[in-house]
């Protein structure tokens, strides 16, 4: 039996703990629900707005179950109203799934905005930089899921799980989630992308990888205003040198492939033009760790002295962050295996952990704009850490203004002051010490699997 963490070890704290007020004081400043919000036909104890906010702590909580979310609540509603009602969570996740999945990303795409706004301090050169890639998400092992996501054509049937892909479309200055697209495995990342695109701005610089690179994605973008830096594609070896800008530094010319992409319709294949000029920019990896010494970074942004090749190579080093944000929405909030079994509530559920998490990021993009920092020196694991704590503090201090603002300006300046460690250089090999259960491996269906009853003796073949 696992030890209880020490701040819940007496009654008095777990109910200091379980209260929704706590999280709607940290998060007011945030995230505000419409009045209307779920338009409740009558009075219940878990009504939208409540559902809601509980749905936040799940997924804001350690252990994230829903037994656990539904004790917390009932313990506030005694220490508040002196009422009890049943600890079975059915009502509870009836309420959850009549939560509309329009709503929550409206939610989430509102609060992104207003995290964003934050990050126009540490825009790149002026320009808003809006960095892309894919990931997959995992989720319970059930025939709706199987049927809207289905598993790896590799994985043998009643051994897999469905598997999500998506492309994410971040913010660079600030960490925030704009929005994101999903689809079987299947469905490419780069068809995902171009569903994003509506959101890119004119001004706007998409940074992603060599995934996503390709003439007509280059031209089109360009057209609506908007300027990619990307990998070069190692296929794309039908380029003429126009220009040399310096060393390692050119302007290149592009020829338009005579195969149409299946996402491009005839008449749009034909307006684009037979050759693109973009410029490429060479740069040599010294740093020990990385696979690739010579990375060729291909551009639309062709002025060479507002945009000097060194600013494109940092630039895209950077894009390294996007790694990090999908690290921090997976594994710290739990998103990398969802719970969820039904598609409808898988949807509901991503859109939750996406609230969480850009409400965390708009916590560190107002901590840092207070104190001087940049939001990817702090750390995001120790935000959501410190939320946890402070909040029952901030609810505490509501009733005073002045000790609330007091409170909330102690709470950003530790969560300024919690800063990642910088190790440039520093190289960890992708592997675990710790060995794992000497269980079998399911390799067969349930029905047909049969256990080897001596599990010591057991080898993998």
């Amino acid at each position: 039996m696992p030890r209880p963490q020490p701040s819940l070890r007496t009654p008095a704290n777990q109910l200091a703990h379980a209260s929704l007020d706590h999280l709607r004081e940290a998060a007011a400043r945030w995230l505000r629900l419409p009045d209307d919000f779920g338009r409740p036909k009558r009075h219940r104890l878990f009504g939208p707005t409540v559902t809601f906010w509980l749905f936040l702590a799940q997924v804001l909580s350690p252990d994230g179950s829903c037994r656990e979310t539904v004790t917390r609540f009932l313990a506030q509603l005694f220490r508040q109203a002196e009422k009890t009602a049943s600890p079975n969570t059915s009502a509870y996740c009836q309420a959850r799934a009549k939560l509309k999945t329009g709503e929550l990303r409206q939610a989430a795409r509102q609060l992104a905005d207003r995290v964003e706004e934050r990050g126009e301090n540490w825009r790149w050169r002026g320009r808003r930089v809006r960095v892309a890639d894919g990931s997959g998400l995992s989720m319970p092992d059930t025939p709706p899921n199987q049927k809207r996501w289905p598993q790896s054509s590799r994985a043998k049937p009643g051994c897999g799980f469905p598997v999500m892909r998506v492309v994410g479309l971040f913010g660079l200055a600030t960490g925030a989630l704009i929005d994101f697209a999903d689809g079987a495995l299947a469905v490419s990342e780069r068809t995902l992308l171009r569903s994003l695109w509506p959101l890119l701005e004119i001004g706007d610089v998409l940074l992603a990888d060599r995934g996503f690179c390709s003439f007509a994605d280059f031209y089109i973008l360009a057209r609506r205003g908007v300027d990619s830096v990307m990998r070069k594609d190692a296929r794309r070896l039908n380029a003429s040198v126009i220009k040399r800008l310096g060393k390692n530094d050119r302007i290149v010319e592009w020829l338009k492939t005579g195969v149409r992409p299946d996402w491009l319709d005839e008449r749009s294949w034909r307006e684009l033009p037979e050759r693109l000029w973009v410029r490429e920019v060479k740069v040599e990896v010294e740093n020990p760790g990385f696979r690739t010494r010579i990375i060729w970074i291909v551009t639309t942004l062709l002025d060479h002295r507002a945009y000097p090749a060194g600013a494109l190579a940092r630039l895209y080093q950077r894009r390294w962050q996007v790694e990090i944000y999908f690290r921090d929405i997976k594994i710290t909030m739990g998103m990398d295996v969802l719970r969820c079994k039904t598609p409808a509530m898988v949807e509901k559920e991503v859109w939750m952990r996406v609230i969480a998490y850009n409400l965390i990021r708009g916590l560190m993009a107002e901590a840092a704009a207070k104190h001087g920092e940049r939001p990817e020196r702090m750390s995001f694991k120790g935000t959501v850490a410190a939320l946890r704590q402070w909040a029952p503090v901030m609810a505490q201090a509501a009733g005073d203004d002045d000790a609330g603002l007091g409170c909330y300006a102690a709470f950003l300046y530790y969560l300024a002051k919690d800063k990642t460690r910088s190790r440039p250089g520093r190289v960890e090999p992708r592997a675990r010490k710790r060995r794992p259960k000497n269980y079998q491996l399911l390799n067969k269906p349930r029905s047909k699997f049969k256990e080897n009853e001596h599990r010591n003796h057991y080898r993998k073949a």
